[in-house]
C-alpha cells in the first residue's frame, strides 16, 4: 500500500513540474514549427505548374511532370556527377589533412607553440567565404595575381583558374580544407587526448622512435573516432558547398562545377522557375534523407553510436 501510495505521490510531483518545462520549451518549438516544419508545405510547388502571377492556390496540379522534365534537363546528370565527385573529394582531403595535423600538433613538445599554430589554423574557419572568395579571386587572377606574378618570374604563362574548367574541382577542394581543416583537428586532438600516456612512455623506454610511436600507438587510439566519423560523413555526400561554390564558379566552369544547390539557385532565382527549382532541392533531399539514415545506421551498427 505505502509503495502504491509512494508512486501516486511521485506522478503528481512530476505533473506539477512538467507544465513548467513544456512552457519553458514551447518558444523554441513554436519557432521550430513555423521555421522547420511550416516550410515543407511549399514542397508541393514540384507537383505544380506554378505561376507566381497567380495565387497559391489557384496553382494547376501537375504531378511528376517537373521530375520527369528535370530528369530530362540538359546535363543533369552531368552536375549530380560534379556534385559527388567535389562532395566526395571534399570529404577524403577533409579528413586526411586534419588526421595528418593533428598527429603532427601532438608531437610538439612546446605547449605555447602548439596553441599559436592551433589558434592560426583554427582563424579560417570562422571567416565568410564571401570574404574568402575574394582573397582567393585576388591571388589566383590572370592579370594581377600573386599566384600568376610568380609562374611569369618562372617563365611561364599566366593561367587563370577560376575560368579552368579542369582546375575547377581541385581548386574547391584545396580551398574548402584550407578553410575548415583547423577546425575539423579539434576532433581528432581530443582522440589523441584520450590516449594512455603510459603507453607512450613504454614505448619509448622500449626504443620505439616518434614514428613507431605514431604508427603502433596513436593512430590506433584514433581509429574509432576516425571510422565513426568516416560513417557520419557519408550522409554528406550531395552537399558539395554552395556558399563556396556559388561564390567563386562562373558560366566558363559550368561543365565541371555547377553543382545540385547552384542549378537549384539559377532556376529558382535566377529563371523563375520555381517548381523546376524545388523539384531538383526535393530530390536532393530525398537522396540526402536516404543517406543520412543510412549512415546512422551503419554508425549504430558498427560503431555503437546512438543519437539519443
Amino acid at each position: 500500500m505505502a509503495n502504491k501510495r509512494h508512486t501516486t505521490t511521485g506522478r503528481l510531483n512530476r505533473g506539477r513540474v512538467y507544465p513548467s518545462l513544456y512552457l519553458m520549451v514551447a518558444p523554441a518549438f513554436i519557432l521550430v514549427l513555423i521555421y522547420n516544419y511550416g516550410p515543407l508545405a511549399g514542397l508541393s510547388i514540384a507537383f505544380m505548374r506554378y505561376d507566381y502571377a497567380q495565387g497559391f492556390f489557384q496553382q494547376k496540379w501537375v504531378g511528376w511532370a517537373n521530375f520527369a522534365y528535370v530528369f530530362h534537363y540538359p546535363n543533369f546528370f552531368r552536375v549530380i556527377w560534379n556534385t559527388f565527385f567535389i562532395s566526395a573529394m571534399k570529404l577524403v582531403a577533409g579528413m586526411a589533412v586534419p588526421i595528418t595535423i593533428s598527429l603532427l600538433l601532438n608531437e610538439v613538445a612546446h605547449l605555447g607553440l602548439q596553441r599559436r599554430i592551433q589558434t592560426a589554423i583554427y582563424l579560417p574557419h570562422f571567416i565568410s567565404w564571401v570574404i574568402i572568395a575574394g582573397i582567393f579571386i585576388e591571388l589566383l587572377s590572370p592579370n594581377n595575381g600573386a599566384i600568376n606574378m610568380i609562374v611569369t618570374l618562372f617563365g611561364g604563362k599566366p593561367i587563370y583558374f577560376m575560368g579552368e574548367p579542369r582546375l575547377f574541382p581541385y581548386l574547391m577542394v584545396i580551398i574548402d580544407v584550407w578553410k575548415s581543416f583547423g577546425f575539423g583537428t579539434i576532433i581528432y586532438l581530443a582522440a589523441l587526448s584520450g590516449i594512455n600516456p603510459e603507453l607512450f612512455e613504454a614505448a619509448q623506454i622500449d626504443g620505439a622512435n616518434r614514428f613507431q610511436r605514431i604508427r603502433h600507438i596513436s593512430i590506433p587510439g584514433m581509429v574509432p573516432v576516425i571510422v565513426l566519423v568516416a560513417i557520419l560523413n557519408l550522409g554528406n555526400v550531395l552537399n558539395a558547398g554552395f556558399d563556396q561554390i556559388f561564390n567563386l564558379y562562373n558560366a566558363l566552369v559550368y561543365s565541371t562545377g555547377d553543382i545540385l544547390e547552384t542549378l537549384t539557385y539559377r532556376l529558382g532565382i535566377g529563371s523563375f522557375q520555381y517548381d523546376l527549382a524545388t523539384a531538383v532541392g526535393m530530390f536532393k533531399s530525398g537522396v540526402s534523407l536516404v543517406l543520412v539514415s543510412t549512415s546512422y545506421f551503419i554508425a549504430w551498427k558498427f560503431a555503437d553510436y546512438r543519437i539519443f
